[in-house]
């Protein structure tokens, strides 16, 4: 009988799994937001973005604020360690930590600039808390043509 198991996501991971035991998901197959959850909380001030990003160092994320789009990259190279200090033969028989490149996009407006928002990555969670703004109203301006006579 085909049951889901409470520790993965898809009903038919168990069934591929037993059906071709020589298939082998890997961890980065999975989407983005699987690999970068976020919880976002909200407050009368601001929000709070905290993402786990375990196994990253500080230098390996990157935060950048394009066109009111807050852009969250992390990139890690895959270890190529094949001997550890104990042994002179040992290689991997598995790896099953990320490596490679992942971001996600949280659209935050306009009226935000990098220096509003205030990052810190402690524990393998970047928190970034970003206050609130209310948007700037546009003074329309009146063009007006000059009339001769």
């Amino acid at each position: 009988m085909f049951l889901p198991s409470i520790f993965n996501d898809n009903v038919f991971d168990n069934w591929m799994n037993m059906s071709f035991p020589e298939l082998n998901r890997a961890f980065y197959s999975q989407p983005v937001s699987q690999l970068m959850k976020t919880d976002v909380k909200e407050d009368e001030n601001g929000y709070e973005l905290s993402i786990d990003l375990p196994g990253f160092k500080k230098e390996e994320i990157t935060a950048e604020l394009k066109d009111g789009t807050l852009i969250v990259s992390a990139s890690r190279e895959a270890a190529n360690d094949t001997k550890d200090e104990n042994s002179k033969t040992a290689k991997y028989i598995r790896q099953e930590r990320y490596s490679g490149s992942m971001s996600r996009r949280f659209y935050i407006g306009d009226n935000i600039t990098e220096n509003d928002i205030h990052a810190k990555f402690e524990n393998g969670i970047l928190t970034l808390n970003i206050p609130k703004k209310p948007a700037q109203k546009e003074v329309e301006e009146n063009h007006f043509v000059s009339i001769e006579g």
